[in-house]
């Protein structure tokens, strides 16, 4: 499981689960949690890069949002596998 914490956002943190390119179980910690849930269940059972580009972006406050913590998260992801 993967571990990303959040900036600039209510939720604090994000935990992700993949198999191979597919993520598998998202979970906020913390925010909104109908919008936090309903971020988490369309991401589930996607391809990373799909997710990354439907999110990555979205602006709440900050200039961040819940959905671009986790399409951030999923960068930091990629690019630990490629290093």
């Amino acid at each position: 499981m993967y571990v990303y914490n959040t900036k600039m956002t209510c939720s604090s943190q994000i935990k992700i689960e993949m198999d191979g390119d597919v993520i598998r179980k998202v979970q906020f910690v913390g925010g909104c949690t109908g919008n936090t849930q309903g971020v988490a269940r369309l991401a589930e059972g996607r391809n990373i890069d799909e997710v990354i580009a439907l999110l990555k972006g979205i602006q709440c406050r900050g200039g961040t949002s819940c959905p671009d913590q986790l399409a951030r998260a999923l960068e930091e992801i990629k690019q630990k596998r490629s290093a």
